[in-house]
Formats: C-alpha cells, structure tokens, sequence
C-alpha cells in the first residue's frame, strides 16, 4: 500500500521548508534509511530520510520550491500503485508529476486531446499558461525570507536547461545557494537580474518548449486572459531560437565577463571566483573547475598556479625609465571613489535583529577584571590528560553556567506583561561565519563538566562554520557569551541577543603589574562586561553575578566539585 510522505517539521518554529535537492527521483527504488531530498529551513540543510520501502512514485514539491508543513511531499509504493486518489486528497500544486498523472474532469481530457492535435490549437481558458510551460517562482529559502537577491544566472535566456542543471545563485539572509532546475526545456523568460532583489513568490524564471511565447505572462506568473498555447510552426521557433541566442551573445558581451572556455565552451564560476579571479588577473578560461559540472569555486582560483595579468605597458615604461619623486614635482594622485557592495539578506537580517535589540531594550554595561593566574594553571594541568583539550572560552561558559544558577533573574525575558525566568541554562555562544554571525546554543550546560563543554561547543562552532548546523543547535538560549579575546581584543560590549537579558563579553587575558599580597608582580587579567536588559535586570543583580562568576574564575577548583 502506497505511503504519503508529508514535509515534516525539523524545529518548533519551522512553519515551511524548501527541498534544496532530491537524491531520489521518480521511478526510483527506495529502501528504508535511504536520503529521499535535503529540506532547508532557515537555520540549516537537513537530510530526509525514508522511513518505507519502495518506489517512489510521486514527488510533490520540486527542488527550490517552498512549501508548508505537512504539505504532500513524496508517495512510496509498489511500482505500477494505483495513487490517482492519493492526489486528489493531498497532492501539491507545484509537481508536474500531477498534470500528467490524475484527470479531474472532462474539461482536462480535453485539453490533453488538444495537445495531441497540435495543427487544431484553439484559445486557452482565462489566466491559462501556454501548456508545457513551467513558472519558477522566487523560493522561499527560510522562515523569515521575506525576499531574495539573484546573486548570479549561470543559465541566460534561450540557454537549453536540463533536469538538474544550475539556474542561478539565490543569495538569502543566511547564506548564497544554487538554485538548481527541475525541468528540461529552454530558459524563456528571466524575471530578476542579478544584483537584483525580489519578493518571495516575484517571477524568477519560465521554462518551457522552444519558441513559446509568454510575453502575456505578468510579472506575478499569471498567464493573461489572452494567454494562447504556442501555435508556432518550426520555422518561427527557430528565428525566435535565433533572437534569444543573438540576444544572449550581446548581453555577454556588454557585461564584460568571461563566459567562454578557451574552445568555445561555457564557464561555470560563483560570484565569488569571478570576483577573486578578476582581483588576481586570471583568465578563467585557464582554470579548471573542481566543483559540480566542472563550476569554478573560490578554492580552484585560491590554488591557481598560472601567471597574473601582465603590467601594463606604460607601468613597465615608467619603472624601466626609473622616474623617481624628487625628479618630478609634487602632483596629486588618484581620484576619490568608492565601492559600493549590496547587502547580504544575513547582513539585512543582522541589522534588523540587532537594531530592535539595541534601540528597544534600555542596554548597560558593567566590566569587571579577573584574575586569571589560577585559571591559567589549572587548564594547563587539565590539558595534560590524554584526549583532553579545554580553552579559556569553556572555562567562562561554565563559571557563567554556575553564576546563573545562583543569579536566576538574570536568566530571564522580558515579555511585556510578565517576566519569564528560565529554570534551564542554555547557552548561547557566538560564532563568526563568513557571511555574518549565528549563536550554536548549548543546552543545559550548568550539568556539562568543563571537558564536556569543550567537545560540544567545538562540534557546533565547526558545524556552523561549514553551515551544516541544525536549527535546533541554535533555539533557546537563555543567555549569551562572546568572546573577541583571541584577536588581542582587551574589552567591549555587545548587543544583547534577544529575548536574552544579558550578554558577556570576554576579552582577552592581559600580562601586566598587579598588586598580590601588598608587592607589585607580572600578574594576568581578564576583563569581563555584562550587558543587561535594564526592564529585567537591575544594576545591583548584575553586578551581584559578576562577583560570583570573578569567585569561578579565579578559583577554578570550585568548578570540578
């Protein structure tokens, strides 16, 4: 009996996914435990796996596209099943398995008639798109994707698209992904260029037969009342052939870019391998790409060998003549100029969020200095024992851990109406990525030994740096650290991370005098600030939970018991 398999809901906040890829495709064996597609939310890409043996029948949602929890997903059966009254009850609109498979009524059967005359073409329905065409909407990549930007089309019009073929790079607030086709057949239209910013569900993109006309489909991917199917002879698709690809041929020529191997063939590179490879003088066409489809990434530009762009000739002049400045008068140089780079939607994101923190939450700060001299012996001591590691940053963690449990207002969110103190202690840690900053959480890390500790905030720092960290890894925190000390940073504040109350910044360990039993000695401190929501903590709690996590620190012993 066929099985229906839903989108299924990956974190407590998750409302709709996106199916980034599907490793099975239809017609295919499917076994239990086998990766049916990889689902985006908008914290991670997580693998789905199947929980049936099978054929997979049906598959509900195509890649890129965005759909509901508990939309229909994918149906796994016994190859030749019978599942026309599956789709009637749950079947998906974006699948163009379900055109083909179910027939609602005679109005249907008799479209697919239609299509078989094609010399007998007639006027479609009222907002009917020419048959065969597919709309590709701008997906929606996260839950709180509110628009996209089209970082780079690696397909232009008229370009031939096959299954799984990469249309284009969508850029979101939390990362660039490839945006990869689920149909074959000619890119007819590109609704968003790149560089360009668009609403989720705008136009992206038509494919469908060559020559079709879709000039009557509006910016929203609704066919017009006059929409008609494509009634053109062969000859007219292959002039409308001709201007696409004449169109295509001018537009890369007006941007400037490589677009051409050294025989003839396409470049595939990311923006940011153009953009490297550009800066460092390199011919594209002399790189040989390791990524998918042979596409150029960012490592194959940093690994290029070949020679950079030659200087200039009237550079090599000058420097052959040997002019020197004190033969010439003084003549101002260079003009004024600037850069100008659009915003990642993280950097969008970032702002937003911070920017509500910070002018909504009354912010102040309170630093404390701690002396490390004993907290420095004892990692020393603790990272002498075999398999064992643990950094300063953990050593913090679990004193703020223990602090909280004595201080638990500082554990708490402001609501408004009330103010809710959590009973657990889930730390949030701050991690930098290359596109902004994410906060992996550490989850009742007051019962974590320090070693414990270390282990997991090293698994997720690595998981969010290779963006393959769950959402669930970055839900609930209660209280956030971050940290600055490894890059010389001696103090500074941060912006709390709501609904948090507080956030502690943690500079780094100083060599410098210090007082210790009336003598002046080399001693090491530490400097701490604690940001505080001022509707939750007052200034004497705070400071009351400095003095205890300074009590830690500097008696690190009262950690191990």
């Amino acid at each position: 009996m066929a099985e229906v398999i839903k989108m299924p809901r990956l974190s407590d906040t998750m409302e709709e996914g996106t199916v980034a890829k599907w490793l099975k495709q239809k017609g295919d064996k499917v076994e239990e435990g086998d990766i049916l597609a990889e689902i985006e939310t908008d914290k991670a890409t997580m693998e789905f796996e199947s929980f049936y043996d099978g054929t997979l029948l049906h598959i509900g949602i195509e890649e890129g596209d965005t759909a509901p929890v508990d939309a229909l997903l994918a149906i796994i059966g016994e190859e030749g099943e019978d599942i026309s009254s599956l789709l009637d009850g749950g079947g998906s609109d974006s699948s163009s398995d379900k055109k083909e498979e179910k027939s609602e009524d005679s109005k249907e059967e008799s479209e697919e008639e239609k299509d078989d005359e094609s010399e007998d073409d007639s006027d479609s329905d009222d907002g009917e798109i020419p048959e065969g065409v597919e709309i590709i909407k701008m997906p929606r990549l996260s839950d709180t994707m509110e628009e996209g930007t089209v970082a780079s089309w690696l397909k232009q019009e008229g370009d031939k698209v096959e299954e799984g073929d990469i249309l284009a790079e969508i850029e979101t607030d939390k990362a660039t992904m490839e945006f990869e086709s689920f149909y074959e057949g000619t890119l007819l239209k590109i609704g968003i260029q790149e560089g360009e910013s668009a609403k989720v569900d705008s136009l992206l993109a038509i494919i469908g037969p060559e020559g079709t006309d879709v000039s009557k489909i509006d910016a929203s991917g609704a066919g017009s009342k006059k929409s008609k199917k494509s009634s053109d002879s062969a000859k007219d698709k292959q002039t409308d052939s001709s201007k696409a690809s004449e169109k295509q041929d001018a537009e890369e020529k007006k941007s400037g870019e490589s677009s051409q191997s050294k025989d003839g063939g396409r470049i595939f590179a990311s923006p940011l391998a153009k953009k490297m490879a550009e800066d460092k003088g390199i011919d594209l066409a002399d790189v040989k790409g390791s990524g998918e489809n042979g596409r150029i990434v960012k490592k194959d530009i940093e690994e290029f060998k070949g020679a950079e762009k030659p200087q200039p000739a009237e550079a090599k002049k000058e420097t052959a003549e040997g002019t020197t400045a004190a033969a010439q008068p003084y003549v101002p140089a260079g003009e004024e100029s600037f850069e100008e780079r659009k915003n990642s939607q993280m950097r969008k994101t970032i702002a937003k969020r911070l920017g509500e923190s910070k002018f909504t939450a009354p912010h102040y700060y309170l630093t404390i200095e701690v002396d490390m001299a004993n907290a420095m012996q004892s990692r020393k001591h603790i990272n002498e024992m075999p398999d064992v590691k643990v950094s300063f940053n953990d050593m913090v963690i679990k004193a703020s851990a223990m602090a909280l449990r004595k201080h638990p207002q500082v554990n708490s969110q402001w609501t408004g109406d009330t103010m809710k103190i959590a009973k657990h202690i889930h730390m949030g840690v701050a991690v930098a990525v290359e596109e902004g900053l994410v906060v992996p959480v550490l989850k009742f890390a007051d019962q974590m030994s320090l070693t414990q500790i270390g282990s997991n905030v090293k698994d997720l720092a690595g998981k969010a740096r290779n963006k393959k960290i769950q959402p669930s890894d970055m839900e609930g925190s209660t209280f956030t650290v971050s940290n600055l000390g490894m890059f010389g940073i001696v103090e500074f504040t941060s912006i709390i991370n709501q609904p948090n109350s507080a956030i502690l910044s943690v500079g780094t360990i100083v060599e410098k005098p210090v007082v210790r039993n009336g003598e002046i000695v080399v001693g090491n401190t530490m400097k701490l600030t604690l940001a505080c929501d001022h509707r939750t903590v007052d200034g004497a709690t705070g400071a009351a939970f400095l003095q205890t996590l300074k009590t830690y620190l500097e008696n690190p012993v009262t950690m191990l018991a």
